[in-house]
């Protein structure tokens, strides 16, 4: 198979169309057997269901190719478990996970041109996602649906490496009690944009969204889960039922205790005790780990003695043990990675 004429080693973190993508429509109670295509326009009427009451969800994972030269994909049955928690929240028909997981393989193997090749720091992005498409003009869920996967190349989330980032405590709240914060519900990035925007004009990279009970305790960004290291090298991540349960979160607290032998916790952190906290980082998806080095609350700095200059020694090595499982030079566990092709 050769690979596209891509200048891999510049790639941004953006979009870039693929030669095929996954549909599946669902209608009169049933998905049907779904098909992959060329064509990467959505048509939908402009009453529908997605455009009108934001009825959508959508997943994220990404394909690699490894050190042995194959193609697999980062546990995503995972992913689709979360989906079909989604749809569930959001009153939509769940496309079924074994159907979700052969989706993503299908899409990624008639891409596998467009996967960049190992160690040029790029992945293939896949993004599976479903949206209500039949026209609703009163306040329900729609009664049709769209499921789709597309593809897209993108390059290493940090180009040169990962510099810790500063980030500032938020005044808007992400999610409320009993909402969708649990959820990976477009809504919910929708009301976080003008947060991020706000905070890149502040002079930050990022929020720090606390509970909007109390305020009083860590939950999440945007997009991203937060993990912990204490003074005595324990890793400690938020807990709460309106964060989203991150992949990648939940992957780096297996390989905290089984790989690396450390203590893990997961509790509610309050803001008052991350201050004695030796190193801070934010984990998803793209980035994997992004560092955090200093966050700031209304004009009072909280530094990291991990500095500003490079990612804590700890959370280093969670990084990179995550990514040489991910890569194929470290033994991962059983079901963790996808073989493609």
């Amino acid at each position: 198979m050769e690979k596209k004429n891509i200048d891999w080693s510049n790639l941004g973190f953006g979009y870039m169309q693929t030669d095929k993508r996954y549909v599946s429509n669902y209608k009169d109670g049933a998905w049907d057997e779904g098909v992959l295509t060329s064509d990467a326009n959505v048509v939908i009427n402009e009453c529908a269901g997605v455009l009108q009451y934001a009825q959508t969800c959508f997943e994220g994972l990404k394909a690699y190719t490894t050190e042995d030269g194959r193609i697999v994909m980062f546990r995503p049955d995972l992913n689709a478990s979360r989906m079909a928690d989604s749809a569930k929240r959001l009153e939509m028909p769940v496309f079924p996970e074994d159907r979700f997981v052969e989706a993503v393989h299908k899409v990624v193997e008639a891409n596998k041109a467009y996967v960049p090749p190992y160690g040029s720091g790029a992945t293939l992005y896949v993004r599976p996602y479903m949206f209500g498409s039949n026209a609703v003009i009163g306040v329900k869920p729609a009664d049709e649906y769209q499921f789709r996967v597309f593809t897209t190349p993108v390059g290493p989330y940090f180009k040169g490496g990962a510099k810790p980032i500063t980030i500032r405590v938020c005044d808007f709240d992400r999610a409320a009690p009993h909402g969708t914060g649990h959820v990976k519900a477009g809504l919910n990035y929708a009301m976080s944009l003008h947060a991020i925007v706000d905070a890149h004009k502040q002079g930050y990279d990022e929020n720090m969204y606390l509970d909007a009970a109390t305020r009083t305790k860590v939950e999440e960004t945007g997009g991203a889960n937060f993990i912990f290291i204490t003074k005595d090298n324990k890793v400690v991540t938020p807990k709460s039922h309106t964060i989203l349960p991150s992949i990648t979160r939940r992957s780096l607290m297996y390989v905290a205790e089984k790989y690396l032998g450390l203590e893990v916790e997961e509790r509610e952190v309050y803001l008052d005790e991350v201050k004695d906290f030796a190193e801070c980082g934010l984990c998803g998806t793209a980035a994997v780990i992004s560092p955090v080095g200093k966050i700031v609350d209304h004009g009072t700095e909280i530094c990291f003695p991990s500095g500003m200059e490079e990612m804590g020694p700890t959370t280093k090595k969670l990084y990179d043990t995550l990514t040489g499982i991910q890569m194929g030079h470290i033994e991962a566990p059983e079901g963790w990675i996808h073989v493609v092709c």
